[in-house]
């Protein structure tokens, strides 16, 4: 049966999600601390090594042999170099360069070092670079104080150890989707709880119009993970156009196995998304795979993002299919490009001309975002029966960007051959 000690120590490794050997070392950590608050000397670099099946404890002072010093000529380096490096500094500050590199100077410790003609007259063999363990004597049990120390050191490194865990756990998850759950609100950000971690969703990476109750399920995408001194950061986003992938690929598995391609996406957060994708196969309708039966997968993915509407748009290498599938619903009758400019002008007929613009001149903005180039919508002369027929539109991943309205352009529509341009 095991002693009580392990016991306890295996139930720590359950609680805090760490592993046995974390834990001892973090326990031989505190009982070190110990030793040198009751028994151990200035210049003593103490380890221990605990056995807690039997509970018994052995210490040692460990250094490194290192070649002789002369320790008053070192002190006189040190204050010189020292004394140049504070100029440098003062010379950056009076005349607002960037600061010099941090001072890096090399000094004996005699904490951790042994000066290799002291080594050698206890270890005649001894050489350069070698670490020698010297045992230590354990006089009697330890007092209050260093019971009281071994205890906050043991708290201490056992929130460095999970800290960490947590840390490296999500540093290889940035760019993944997760699903967390809203918790509490600490000004305009709000904690989501993602598992063993909590996660920051920042007020910029929040959609306006959505509402985070606390208790809701929602899945978000992780933009990085840093750490800090409270612990690791993870901060996350809903507004991300990634996201917007990461969902196609969680709910349609043409595109998850790559049978269908997603070639780009606009995004207007909250509000719309255009998604352009394309098929590897030529029996494979990328359109329709992604609006699935009855349209039961677009559904499911408007659903996860909080009714954002989504447009489906086939990729074409044609530049001038593709803006036009991009424009969509609206017809197009011809697009015409300025390669210097990089934009392209498109014709409409005067009724098409408010769909091919977009409530606020969204729709043309994220045809933009989408394809790349800067799209100008013209009205011209012309009946409905003008129009070119173009494929359905479908919805391509951009970031979310604030787009300048025009509606006071759209009600100029009666204006023949009239020209709108989005940035």
């Amino acid at each position: 049966m095991a002693s009580p000690i392990t016991q306890a120590i295996k139930q720590i490794c359950e609680e805090k999600n760490l592993s046995y050997e974390a834990v001892l070392e973090t326990v031989q950590t505190a009982l070190a601390a110990a030793y040198r608050k009751d028994f151990g000397e200035k210049n003593q670099n103490v380890q221990v090594e605990f056995n807690p099946e039997t509970g018994e404890m052995k210490a040692f002072d460990v250094k490194t042999v290192v070649e002789d010093v002369d320790l008053e000529a070192e002190t006189v380096e040190w204050e010189k170099v020292k004394a140049e490096h504070d100029e440098l500094v003062k010379k950056a500050e009076e005349k607002g360069e960037s600061m010099p590199e941090p001072l890096v100077f090399k000094r004996f410790n005699p904490k951790t070092e042994w000066m290799i003609s002291e080594a050698k007259i206890e270890y005649p063999k001894a050489k350069i670079d070698e670490v020698f363990r010297r045992p230590l004597e354990i006089p009697t049990a330890f007092g209050r104080m260093a019971a009281q120390t071994a205890k906050q050191v043991i708290i201490q490194k056992l929130r460095e150890a999970e800290r960490d865990m947590v840390y490296q756990e999500f540093k290889g998850r940035e760019g993944e989707l997760l699903v967390g759950t809203v918790g509490r609100r600490e000004g305009r950000l709000v904690l989501v709880d993602v598992g063993k971690a909590t996660a920051v969703l920042p007020p910029e990476e929040q959609i306006e119009m959505e509402r985070y109750n606390p208790g809701s399920k929602i899945k978000v995408y992780v933009l990085g993970v840093n750490l800090t001194q409270r612990g690791s950061e993870i901060r996350v986003s809903r507004t991300h156009s990634e996201m917007v992938k990461k969902i196609f690929e969680t709910e349609i598995p043409e595109v998850a196995s790559g049978s269908v391609e997603i070639k780009g996406i606009a995004r207007d957060a909250g509000s719309r998304s255009k998604v352009a994708v394309f098929a590897k196969e030529e029996n494979i309708d990328p359109i329709g795979s992604c609006i699935g039966q009855r349209g039961s997968r677009i559904q499911t993915i408007i659903s996860e993002l909080g009714g954002e509407k989504i447009d489906i748009i086939a990729f074409d290498e044609n530049q001038e299919k593709y803006i036009a599938n991009a424009l969509s619903p609206a017809k197009v009758l011809s697009v015409n490009f300025h390669e210097e400019s990089k934009s392209a002008m498109v014709q409409v007929v005067p009724d098409q001309y408010s769909l091919a613009i977009g409530r606020g001149g969204q729709n043309v903005h994220l045809a933009s975002r989408l394809t790349g180039w800067q799209v100008m919508v013209e009205q011209v002369g012309g009946g409905v029966e003008a129009a070119v027929e173009t494929p359905a539109a479908e919805a391509v991943l951009v970031e979310p960007v604030a787009t300048e309205k025009i509606e006071s352009e759209i009600k100029e529509e009666t204006k023949s051959n009239e020209t709108k341009i989005v940035e």
